[in-house]
Formats: structure tokens, C-alpha cells, sequence
């Protein structure tokens, strides 16, 4: 990851960089999954994608390839999770939605049932 694509002052992007320890539950080339230090869930996982992007409507913009990974890779902790299949994934998109970081991220959520409408 090239230093264009890190901001410095984003706790994602130290996550990812190594500067700040996380329980790490999955990566691949272009994400990074690692546990909610405020589970919501009994399985609650961060998904980010390793470049810095402000959110998941950005990340669709600027790589579809990344954004499915950041899928792709959720897809794999939730199989590794023994989640069976029951799980929700979500991307907040800014601040009135919840977005408390932003560097685009998908939580994955599962081990107990869901209630709709979420929240």
C-alpha cells in the first residue's frame, strides 16, 4: 500500500499499518478483518479495506474489485466464525448513519438472532 492510499491520523489505517495491535481475524491482499473492541454480537468483526477511504460508497468508486474483497473476505471469517450462515453485514456511510470512523468498513454480526429493522 503505497503512502497516497494511508491517512496518519486514521485509527483504521494504523490498524492495518501495525502501529496499533488488533485480534486479527482474517486478511487478504487488499483487507483487513479484526475484532470490535464494542461487540455488538458474539461475533462482531471489522472488515476495512487496507487503502484509506472514507466510506463504502467511495471504495465502490475508486475500486470494485476492493469493495468485493472487503465482501469476500467477511464471507470467509463467517464461514471460519461457524457462523452457518446466519449472519448480517453492514457499512454505515456517515455520521447521521452511524459512522463513527471513517475509513470504509463492513461489520460483520452474527451468533445470536437478528431483529429487523436494525436500528
Amino acid at each position: 500500500m503505497s503512502a497516497a492510499t494511508t491517512d496518519p491520523d486514521c485509527l483504521f489505517c494504523s490498524i492495518v499499518a501495525g502501529r496499533v495491535p488488533a485480534d486479527v481475524a482474517g486478511e487478504s491482499e487488499y483487507s483487513l478483518a479484526f475484532r470490535d473492541v464494542n461487540p455488538q454480537a458474539p461475533t462482531h468483526v471489522l472488515v476495512v479495506p487496507r487503502r484509506h477511504v472514507a466510506n463504502a460508497g467511495e471504495l465502490a468508486e475508486v475500486s470494485a474489485d476492493e469493495l468485493g474483497d472487503v465482501v469476500l473476505l467477511a464471507r470467509t471469517v463467517a464461514e471460519q466464525e461457524d457462523l452457518g450462515g446466519d449472519y448480517r453485514l453492514v457499512f454505515n456511510t456517515g455520521e447521521g448513519a452511524g459512522q463513527s470512523v471513517f475509513h470504509a468498513h463492513l461489520h460483520l454480526l452474527g451468533g445470536r438472532s437478528m431483529k429487523w429493522p436494525p436500528g
